[in-house]
């Protein structure tokens, strides 16, 4: 079995569970994330994702789950496990706790390798301030999909707010990366002094441009 592939529960251990036989609790037929993608089939919604993150459909659906079945005392696995199919239209098969876990560990493991990964690029120096805004906006644009199909209605104010508040952040991240790349914040091609209030000035004089 595959990275890619869903995976499916063991047989209950006493061997008489029927999943026909379990009950819908009312959380679940309530549940209403993935009514977008009605009809979709497993590897449509998983070649989308592999072409533009580093998350499986199946971690992408966890994860969500995940999220909106934590309690107090913990998430809720054995509910999102048995009621895979009924949750997430592309998903068929119901799953194990453990698989659930597992799953979740998955993402959450890609998701902190993907931010070192990203942060990197960013401080490194290899991109100029407006190549950094090019990778956050398709970086924004392909998230606020994945949240428009989990059912999130996105105002475009909040949109807006959103992405300069991103814009900003990073050109900060620019800022304090060049105080740990250069001693004093002396410009290694002309020896000027600057602080990290001046670059990030800088670099946003330059978006601007």
């Amino acid at each position: 079995m595959t990275e890619d592939s869903p995976s499916p529960t063991a047989p209950a251990e006493n061997g008489d569970t029927d999943v026909d036989d379990i009950e819908i609790p009312e959380d679940v037929r309530r549940y209403e994330r993935f009514t977008k993608m009605d009809g979709a089939r497993y590897e449509r919604a998983n070649d989308f994702l592999r072409d533009r993150t580093y998350i499986t459909a199946r971690e992408w659906a966890i994860a969500r789950l995940c999220a909106d079945f934590r309690t107090e005392t913990g998430v809720e696995m054995t509910k999102i496990g048995n009621h895979l199919p009924e949750l997430v239209p592309f998903m068929t098969d119901t799953y194990t706790p453990q698989a659930v876990n597992q799953a979740r560990a998955a993402f959450e493991e890609k998701v902190r390798k993907a931010g070192a990964t990203f942060l990197y690029g960013a401080m490194c120096d290899f991109f100029t301030a407006e190549q950094l805004d090019d990778v956050m906006y398709e970086a924004t644009e392909v998230a606020k999909f994945l949240l428009e199909v989990e059912g999130v209605d996105l105002a475009v104010g909040a949109e807006l707010d959103g992405e300069e508040r991103i814009s900003s952040t990073m050109r900060e991240v620019r800022a304090q990366s060049a105080a740990l790349r250069h001693d004093e914040l002396t410009c290694p091609h002309c020896g000027e002094e600057f602080t990290a209030s001046d670059a990030a000035t800088d670099d946003a004089a330059d978006a601007s441009d």
